[in-house]
């Protein structure tokens, strides 16, 4: 088994979600699950962030001519249901499904038709920027996909390749190697915050002056390490609890 990490950026106006996350830098969406067969596709959004950044990714969502994950950028015609299944101050949890017309087409539609049936995807969305990670077999034809992908996404998004890697068991697959795929951002506000001595005792930088140095707000700033710590967190735990369940005579 392989994994493909990739990311889209839209541009202004091409994508109602993309366009509320980056007036909001302090929210974001990740996905728990993702589906596609060849007639549609459905899945549920994890969203974080204020108050007012969920309002409106819920008025997003529920856009007439938006339809999730549709490369296509004007009305498709497609019958699209969209339920808020779970509501608080700071989190959003929404679940779509869509029909596809004969004009529809979607990331997890082309990877389908490239790279066959049994496709793990994962997403994550901060500003316009867009990351897929898909767990594919190792003989699927990666760069077929990518150069489809790219006739596909046309002039709405931008394209980079992050990563193609084997899963390798011994490390315990997945959960070993989500520490190198945090989103850029996060990445970089936590080497940035190694470098300049923040996590140090005593700091040698506070946050304030961190965020004026890599030109950010500092909530935003501080939004970005907080979730890479907790990924870092979560991916040491999982390590920790798959080791302890290994036979012993191992």
């Amino acid at each position: 088994m392989r994994e493909f990490v990739f990311a889209l950026e839209y541009e202004t106006d091409t994508n109602p979600v993309a366009d509320v996350l980056a007036e909001y830098p302090a929210a974001s969406i990740r996905s728990l699950s993702c589906h596609v067969t060849a007639d549609s596709l459905w899945r549920v959004d994890h969203a974080e962030g204020p108050p007012e950044a969920l309002e409106a990714l819920e008025e997003a969502y529920k856009t007439a001519d938006f339809f999730a994950d549709c490369l296509v950028k004007d009305d498709c015609g497609a019958e699209c249901e969209v339920q808020v299944l779970d509501r608080s101050s700071d989190t959003l949890v929404v679940y779509t499904y869509w029909d596809r017309t004969e004009v529809c087409t979607s990331v997890p539609h082309v990877a389908l038709e490239y790279l066959g049936e049994g496709l793990l995807f994962e997403t994550y969305r901060e500003g316009r920027r867009y990351r897929w990670r898909i767990v594919l077999g190792s003989d699927a034809p990666i760069h077929e996909f990518f150069d489809a992908l790219g006739e596909e996404v046309g002039e709405c998004a931008g394209m980079e390749m992050l990563r193609l890697t084997e899963l390798d068991p011994e490390r315990n697959g997945v959960a070993a190697d989500r520490d190198e795929s945090l989103p850029s951002e996060q990445r970089d506000a936590l080497q940035a915050a190694v470098e300049y001595g923040y996590y140090e005792t005593p700091r040698r930088i506070d946050l304030s002056e961190l965020a004026d140095r890599l030109d950010v707000p500092r909530s935003t700033l501080s939004y970005r390490l907080r979730r890479a710590e907790a990924s870092l967190a979560t991916a040491f735990v999982a390590n920790e609890e798959s080791l302890e369940a290994l036979p012993a005579e191992l």
